[in-house]
């Protein structure tokens, strides 16, 4: 085995890289290939952290700096592990007069991580955002797709309760 599979071996599946492996395979030599193999990389991975973004430049033959550029210009992609859900705080002007930094602060103290961050149960990853365009509904917080509305600070702890 090669010692950079070690490597990857101490966070991904043998059957996670043999399907990086194969996406890459796929896309070597084609122009334009980059963005679909990290999409599809991430698919399969989660995330793309910087041995996974090495392995891609070797196998497409491009620089670490291009793939880095990529998965840092884009906010689709992420270089740390994500929760199973993602809640977001609409911080807009309407939603943080109504309780939205209170919300915001709740989660923060409750479960101990801070925007960006994720529980380390790897449930949640935590957001905020500037407006979510349900004005009408503040504070709004957002689980996954689900709109929850007129939420009060308290009652934050129910809410992500009900995801599993």
């Amino acid at each position: 085995m090669e010692p950079r599979n070690e490597e990857l071996l101490k966070t991904f599946t043998p059957d996670q890289i043999e399907k990086l492996d194969g996406i890459i395979e796929s896309y070597r030599g084609k122009p334009g290939g980059l963005i679909p193999v990290l999409e599809q990389a991430q698919e399969v991975l989660e995330y793309l952290p910087i041995s996974i973004q090495k392995r891609i430049a070797e196998g497409l033959n491009v620089s670490l700096s291009q793939v880095y550029g990529v998965v840092t210009f884009y906010s689709f992609f992420t270089m740390t592990p994500r929760g199973k859900h993602t809640c977001r705080v609409c911080l807009g002007t309407a939603c943080y007069v109504r309780g939205g930094k209170a919300i915001h602060e709740n989660i923060m103290k409750s479960f101990g991580i801070k925007e960006g961050e994720t529980t380390e149960d790897k449930m949640f990853t935590y957001e905020t955002v500037r407006c979510l365009g349900a004005c009408g509904l503040g504070p709004v917080i957002v689980i996954d797709e689900d709109v929850h509305g007129r939420i009060k600070p308290e009652k934050v702890k129910d809410v992500l309760s009900k995801y599993d």
